[in-house]
Parts: structure tokens; sequence; C-alpha cells
């Protein structure tokens, strides 16, 4: 099991419209889910007003099972990024298929 200090950071998110992205993603920690082949960032909020912590987000759960990066749905990715991947959604753009 990952601890919260070895939880990979998003060290990156190109999200303009996320409430959690300004300087950065400064959500909590992130989830991953969407489904096989579209790794997508579930904690997606697209509103107006800036939320979040003073802390750089981490990758709290991941859904995709099916990714080369998970380990009993934790990533095990040094660091993760997210952005838009073909999709009119924000995407885990580090998701590999195992």
């Amino acid at each position: 099991m990952t601890s919260m200090m070895e939880m990979p950071r998003v060290s990156e998110c190109t999200i303009e419209g996320c409430s959690y992205n300004h300087d950065g993603c400064h959500a909590g920690a992130i989830t991953i889910a969407g489904e096989v082949g579209d790794a997508s960032c579930a904690t997606f909020i697209p509103l107006d007003t800036k939320g979040g912590l003073d802390v750089m987000a981490s990758v709290g759960a991941c859904q995709r099972a099916e990714c080369r990066h998970n380990s009993a749905l934790e990533c095990t990715a040094t660091a993760v990024k997210v952005g838009f991947h073909g999709t009119d959604h924000a995407d885990c753009l580090t998701y590999e298929p195992a």
C-alpha cells in the first residue's frame, strides 16, 4: 500500500477550465477513473470558483486496473500529467495500458 508521502504528484495539468487548476493542480488528491483505454481525471470540476488547498495534488486513487502503473488501485508512476488527449474531458496522460 502506498503511503500519503509516496503518492505520485500531479506534475502538470493543462486543463484551464478546472477549478483546482491555478498555477498547478491544488486538489488534495485526484482520482483517475474512466473506462478501458480512456483514463480520465474524475476530480475535474468546471466552475469559475477556484478551489483546493495550498498544496500540489497527488493521485489518491486510480480505477484503471489495466494501466501498467496501477498496483492494487494505487498509482505507481513517479508523477502524472493531466490534459486533453483527443477527448473533451481531462485525461491522465501518463496512462499506459498493460
